[in-house]
């Protein structure tokens, strides 16, 4: 067949599935919504799945590189194993992370904590919010920005000064345009000065675009009741020392502090950046496979639906493919032909599907922190799952079609 003869072929197929759309209302309706819940499903959770790693990373980028964590277990991708050894570690002490912070090879070791707290200004409150609390020296390992105003000092934090840093949704939910510094607001019930505005990048890791307050970890403990079995740290490496050097000296550190043995295992847990990429796509990969099975079960009732579209199609059309072959139209062209028909049918499914998928990836953009973004590759695979599932189930109409015999077709009534 000439490149031309195939051309005519194609948009002859394409009118035609179209014709049968309008045909056959209901059937082709079902045919279409399969496929298409198929590819918005693809669409929508790559997006946002896509948007939350890309958000991670960038969270995890702003510490630096070699910076790592300090916590009482490993990141697991496992949940409630009673048998788990980990669960009887103690909790990392202020000391230990004192002690941590003055290694050579380390430029700083932050204490924090996180938890929640209510907060009240006059007749504005949250009942429950983000509170997170630091050591005096949580600015050199943090990628986030203070301004207006200043981070609390050496002094304040050992003190237990009652102090406090919001962030910009807390100052905007609390103050409104109003100038946040020096106002005085409830947390829990005990009154702190508004001391510095935090700015730093929304992300999934850090909580989104939520309201938060920061403030010295000895005034949340004094003063708000925190928990401290919760405290992990962060380390940063000095300057020129990698970063499986300060591990191996924090490690020593630590099992020299809590008398462990050669032969003990570690009962503390150093955590860096690449393993809590690995955790977060392990985690997000059940997604995956969610996602694959719903767009399956869609891709299936499309499926399904060209079968029956194009089935009815080729009775309706018998005469009609008779005449073709006594023209000398042979099994290749009608096979192609309704190939073609039943291709379109899933491509208007698809084109459907990507519309709503991009929607919804554009309200997630711009309704959350969550950077939601269509990547390419799910584009392309939601419309060649289409087009393959056109082609694979209206393969059964399109072969009994081209296996026709012209003479018994052409005396079809």
């Amino acid at each position: 067949m000439s490149l031309g003869a195939r051309l005519f072929t194609i948009f002859e197929g394409v009118g035609i599935a179209f014709d049968s759309i309008r045909s056959n209302k209901v059937r082709a309706s079902l045919t279409i919504l399969g496929v298409a819940v198929g590819v918005f499903v693809v669409v929508a959770m790559s997006s946002a799945v896509h948007g939350i790693n890309k958000s991670v990373a960038e969270d995890l980028e702003s510490a630096g590189p070699t910076t790592f964590y300090v916590f009482r277990r490993p990141i697991e991708l496992s949940f409630g194993d009673e048998n788990d050894p980990n669960r009887r570690n103690p909790p990392i002490r202020l000391s230990e992370i004192q002690a941590i912070d003055r290694l050579p090879s380390v430029r700083a070791a932050s204490a924090s904590i996180g938890w929640s707290a209510s907060y009240k200004y006059r007749d504005r409150s949250l009942p429950s919010a983000s509170l997170e609390a630091f050591t005096a020296n949580w600015t050199e390992v943090d990628g986030g920005d203070i301004y207006p105003g200043r981070s609390f000092t050496v002094g304040e934090a050992s003190n237990g000064a009652r102090v406090l840093i919001v962030n910009e949704k807390l100052a905007e939910q609390l103050f409104g345009d109003m100038d946040p510094l020096d106002k005085i607001v409830d947390v829990n019930g005990v009154p702190f000065t508004v001391i510095g505005v935090y700015h730093r990048a929304a992300s999934f890791l850090t909580g989104g675009d939520q309201p938060k307050g920061l403030m010295p970890l000895e005034s949340a403990r004094r003063h708000v009741n925190v928990g401290v079995r919760g405290m992990q740290a962060t380390v940063k490496p000095r300057d020129g020392v990698t970063q499986a050097e300060v591990m191996d000296d924090v490690t020593a550190l630590l099992r020299g502090m809590r008398g462990l043995r050669p032969a003990q295992a570690n009962t503390f847990a150093l955590v860096t950046s690449d393993r809590l990429m690995e955790v977060y796509n392990g985690f997000f990969g059940v997604f995956f496979v969610i996602m694959i099975a719903l767009s399956g079960v869609g891709l299936m009732v499309g499926g399904v639906g060209v079968v029956a579209i194009m089935m009815i199609s080729v009775t309706e059309r018998t005469r009609e493919i008779g005449v073709r072959k006594a023209l000398g139209a042979t099994k290749a062209t009608i096979l192609w032909q309704f190939l073609v028909e039943a291709a379109t049918l899933t491509s208007v499914g698809a084109a459907i599907g990507l519309i709503a998928g991009s929607l919804v990836s554009l309200a997630i953009r711009s309704g959350t922190p969550i950077p939601a973004e269509t990547p390419p590759m799910a584009v392309v695979a939601a419309l060649a799952g289409s087009a393959l599932t056109g082609v694979l189930f209206g393969m059964l109409p399109a072969v009994r079609a081209a296996r026709l015999d012209p003479v018994e077709a052409l005396r079809h009534e």
